[in-house]
């Protein structure tokens, strides 16, 4: 038999995952890295430690699932998006990681203010230090100038980077759903923009080439630990992985991956759709030398308001004790929690917004907070479901969700009763892992499609709220988010 193995490489850690000839979990391995966050709230990852890290992983799953190592046939890598990575001509990292979450380059973003339209226009996507246009601007700014003039720089994401370090010739490219995300891809031209290029200050030649999600991209054996090297067939951003791997493979399907952040995506087909509804447009892959736009919202705190809820305020012990609680909360009480304590993305854009919790009263207490907490992930994807409704035309029948929040029924009940849409919550936390490593399984010719999707398990959730219950929670919310945004 042979196998894949899908790597998924996060914003907490590293997942590889080794999946059978009919595309089963055999073994997962997990290795979480550092988050370092200095006093400023700068965010940043160790590139190296997430490159040993990956080694370490991949031994983990292939050892711990007792296979023969002849019997890997490929390898598909999904990565935690727009966290940004400068290294040298060697593969030497340059400087820490800056991770997606972080807002250090928001001086560069206010220097441009007068560029959101063509910025926009071009790339799909708002103005913002969220993405890695300005992150490498700050590279640009804080290190490069710091730097030998004869250093060759290489500016990518986390694809590839690890691309370059574990192929011998370090080869340097990256996908269209990666380069998509960077703010200087031109998702019309299908190319780095120079106009993009040189409003950030960014060389194009320190770019990657970009490349079909489903290419042959190299090979590798892993720093020795394989005897033969095998080849890398599939690299996607992990939200893209994960709208690959639920199957949302035909116009108007949407899913929500719910991590420590969340995106929501919907699938809008071959042709380019400009959002005029805060949301973004990007590409969900390149297959076959054809490229399949997406309509996005991306927003910050999900999962991280669970983690708020434990590390912060020490209200829970464990992610799993929110669920009990939130069932029983007073029914009565209108305590709502808006987390914009990074600002507020998607639909909303405002990034110097601050966390609100509000309309509490005598009965507010832990069970209400946490309950506050987990409506604000429904509210949050709730928000950006609608304006992909209006930018897209279609009406939404189907929300299917991943990642470790929506094993939560109270959530994805909530989920489903504030979107008023039926939600169909995977079986499976591995969604990034699954879609990069299905992908990189069919250019292999190991899997066929109709036979991996058909067999993808869910929990179903249906509206069950009235409609004015769900109209009286939606404009509280809205007021709440009114009074942050103002």
């Amino acid at each position: 038999m042979k196998y894949i193995l899908g790597i998924d490489q996060s914003t907490q850690g590293t997942k590889a995952v080794l999946f059978d000839g009919d595309g089963r979990i055999v073994h997962r391995a997990d290795v979480p890295h550092r988050q370092h966050i200095n006093g400023l709230g700068w965010v940043s990852h160790d590139p190296e430690e997430i490159y040993r890290n990956v080694i370490r992983a991949v031994k983990m799953a292939v050892e711990g699932a007792a296979v023969r190592k002849e019997q890997i046939a490929g390898v598909g890598i999904s990565n935690q998006r727009e966290t940004t990575l400068l290294w040298d001509e060697d593969g030497r990292s340059l400087s820490h990681a800056i991770v997606w979450q972080c807002s250090r380059a928001e001086e560069i973003v206010k220097r441009l203010k007068g560029s959101e339209g063509m910025v926009y226009e071009k790339s799909g996507i708002p103005l913002s230090a969220f993405f890695p246009g300005a992150k490498m601007a700050w590279l640009m700014k804080h290190v490069v100038s710091g730097l030998p003039g004869d250093t060759k720089l290489h500016f990518g994401t986390v694809d590839s980077w690890l691309l370059y370090k574990l192929t011998k010739d370090h080869i340097f490219k990256t996908d269209y759903s990666n380069a998509s995300r960077t703010q200087l891809f031109h998702l019309r031209t299908l190319s780095w923009d120079e106009e993009l290029c040189g409003l950030f200050g960014i060389p194009m030649e320190a770019l990657p080439e970009v490349c079909d999600s489903n290419s042959c991209f190299g090979t590798t054996d892993f720093e020795g630990f394989l005897d033969e090297e095998i080849p890398i067939l599939s690299m996607m951003g992990d939200s893209h992985a994960a709208l690959f791997g639920q199957g949302c493979h035909e116009h108007g399907m949407v899913k929500a991956t719910y991590g420590t952040g969340s995106s929501v995506m919907m699938n809008i087909g071959e042709t380019f759709v400009q959002s005029r509804n805060g949301l973004a447009s990007s590409l969900a892959w390149g297959m076959d030398g054809k490229v399949t736009y997406v309509l996005e919202g991306n927003i910050n705190y999900t999962g991280a308001v669970i983690t708020w809820l434990k590390d912060d305020l020490g209200l829970i012990a464990s992610p799993g004790e929110t669920e009990a609680l939130a069932m029983a909360a007073n029914p009565a009480d209108a305590c709502v929690l808006v987390p914009a304590f990074t600002g507020l993305s998607a639909p909303y854009w405002k990034e110097d917004a601050k966390a609100l919790l509000c309309g509490m009263s005598r009965t507010t207490g832990r069970a209400e907070i946490v309950r506050a907490a987990l409506d604000s992930i429904a509210f949050q994807v709730t928000d950006v479901l609608k304006a992909m409704e209006q930018d897209s035309g279609c009406t939404l029948r189907e929300l299917r969700t991943d990642g470790g929040p929506t094993g939560n029924r109270y959530l994805m009940q909530m989920q489903s009763d504030l979107a008023d849409v039926q939600v169909a919550a995977a079986g499976w936390e591995e969604l990034s892992a699954i879609g990069a490593a299905y992908l990189a399984g069919l250019s292999a010719g190991i899997y066929r499609k109709e036979d991996l999707f058909s067999r993808m398990a869910y929990r179903r959730y249906t509206p069950a709220m009235p409609k004015e219950n769900r109209e009286i929670k939606y404009a509280a919310w809205k007021k709440a988010v009114g009074i942050v945004t103002a």
